[in-house]
């Protein structure tokens, strides 16, 4: 969280820590931890050119490039928006392409943002939140 704050020019909005069930991974995967951070791009900043610090942040904490999709790795920072902007490249799609059907994500944004419409939805994060039918198990930490 220090780390990501030297990327935002306001504090952070943090949401509590989730333990979630693996969803899409290899079987045998351990629980996750998850957490949505808010910040404000610093001036200049683009979609972009956050997506490579945030994957720099990663290797610093010791990811290593993926051999198995959905495997556990000690760090996976997601960009799930920022702002309205809407991309669909091989680097980036914004908004996250499943944040709206991943409880693992919408639980903890519905903490900070409860209001948020990602772009091309029409519903609110609580709101998705309410109509999520996935089988996902996540447990809010004290």
């Amino acid at each position: 969280m220090e780390r990501l704050q030297e990327l935002s020019d306001s504090p952070l909005e943090k949401s509590r820590l989730f333990e979630t069930t693996p969803v899409d991974c290899p079987p045998g995967s351990p629980n996750f931890l998850n957490a949505v951070v808010g910040l404000v791009p610093r001036s200049g900043e683009t979609p972009e050119s956050l997506l490579g610090k945030l994957r720099a942040l990663e290797m610093e904490f010791g990811r290593v490039p993926k051999k198995v999709l959905n495997e556990p790795r000690p760090l996976d920072l997601d960009l799930i928006a920022f702002g309205n902007e809407i991309r669909a490249t091989g680097e980036l799609t914004l908004p996250h392409p499943r944040a709206h059907l991943r409880r693992f994500v919408l639980q903890p944004l519905a903490e900070i943002a409860p209001d948020l419409i990602l772009p091309g939805q029409r519903a609110t994060v609580a709101e998705l939140l309410r109509q999520l039918t996935s089988g996902e198990s996540v447990r809010k930490l004290t």
